[in-house]
């Protein structure tokens, strides 16, 4: 039987056992009537570690970034601006539309993950009585298509000043933001500072089995908890959920350092490689997310890549790209476009698993290369 190493996400991590020991043991109380206890607490927490006044436990990260919307552009019709590859606007569903009859309009993001500035004060409408009224601007730290980039502070404070003089709320979708804060080596609040409301996920690279958090001041809070619990988020003795965010915090956040490590190691050993058909980003990579570009010059796509790394060769077995058991190895990644595929290294991938993955991804590589040449002109 196969190793599998699974790079797809930072969202297949399991609870350690010290969350499931919080979870079992953990005060409960009902948190629709605000009487859990460990919901209580893990709220105080966040709040505190993200420099806001309050916080609310909910089920996703996808939630927390509706309730955002729901509360800042309270009337239908609203407008919210975007980065075209922002989660909001690609990964949920369009659910501003859908859920709160908020127009998304997008703005171009930059490979940094940050947007034109002048561009964003040209968008900004409400004067003109056949316009939607724009009421939102909300972004992403750090910024999952982009590869993981943190976007630079000194760009969120211009942007802030932007919305300020504007009058309208700026949002951060911090799924990540530990991430960030982790690279810029600050404590989160400094990333979390300029933004009116905050999410921050602890299903992602975190362990936690499920659960976000959404901050912000005490009134967006009050408006925010009536918003999740019209959309079914109230989850009365969500405690033990919130036992294992709680775990997450104080022990694998500090840990965050050695993803970013794994990462880099991951991106300069494809990068040394030097072939043709593939590209890294390494003076790019900043957090636990590795982008691996084909080759516009080639017929080899990301589909067929991502098959052939879930295959076993019998040369494999034969060969170096074998466990120390004989056994071949099973590498899962993901694909964001036809010709880029995504590698997500997490607190449950170790060195071990780091290097059957480099091992596998060689082999691979140096096969797919010889087999799919690049074009020469």
């Amino acid at each position: 039987m196969a190793y599998i190493v699974d790079l797809r996400s930072d969202t297949v991590t399991k609870p350690t056992e010290a969350m499931k020991h919080a979870m079992v043991n953990s005060a409960l109380g009902d948190d629709v009537f605000g009487e859990d206890p460990t919901v209580n607490a893990l709220e105080s927490k966040v709040a505190t570690l993200l420099g806001k006044q309050a916080a609310l436990f909910v089920p996703s990260g996808t939630m927390a970034n509706l309730i955002a919307i729901m509360v800042h552009c309270n009337k239908r019709g609203a407008e919210a601006i975007v980065g075209n590859l922002s989660h909001i606007y690609k990964y949920e569903q369009g659910g501003a539309a859908h859920v709160a009859g908020v127009l998304l309009s997008t703005i171009q993001n930059k490979p940094d993950g940050t947007f034109d500035l002048e561009e964003l004060e040209k968008r900004f409408q409400g004067s003109d009585i056949h316009s939607p009224i724009t009421s939102m601007v909300a972004i992403e730290n750090t910024h999952n298509v982009c590869g993981g980039k943190v976007v630079p502070l000194e760009w969120m404070e211009q942007l802030s000043a932007v919305c300020v003089r504007r009058g309208v709320p700026l949002h951060l979708d911090g799924a990540r933001l530990v991430n960030a804060a982790t690279y810029l080596q600050v404590p989160p609040a400094r990333v979390a500072a300029c933004c009116d409301s905050v999410a921050i996920c602890f299903s992602k690279g975190l362990s936690a089995p499920a659960g976000s958090a959404l901050v912000g001041s005490y009134s967006f809070i009050q408006q925010a908890r009536r918003m999740r619990k019209m959309l079914g988020g109230g989850m009365r003795q969500a405690g033990v959920l919130a036992a294992a965010a709680l775990v997450s915090l104080d022990q694998v956040v500090p840990l965050l350092a050695l993803d970013h490590k794994r990462a880099a190691i991951l991106a300069k050993v494809i990068e040394g490689l030097f072939l043709p058909c593939f590209s890294v980003d390494v003076e790019g990579q900043h957090t636990n997310i590795v982008l691996v570009r084909i080759s516009r010059e080639t017929s080899l796509t990301a589909d067929q890549v991502l098959q052939r790394l879930a295959q076993v060769s019998l040369a494999e077995t034969q060969g170096d790209c074998k466990t120390p058991n004989d056994e071949g190895v099973i590498l899962k990644a993901i694909c964001f476009d036809e010709k880029t595929i995504r590698m997500t290294l997490h607190c449950q991938v170790d060195d071990e698993q780091l290097w059957l993955a480099i091992m596998k991804i060689t082999y691979v590589f140096k096969e797919l290369n010889a087999a799919y040449p690049v074009k020469t002109t």
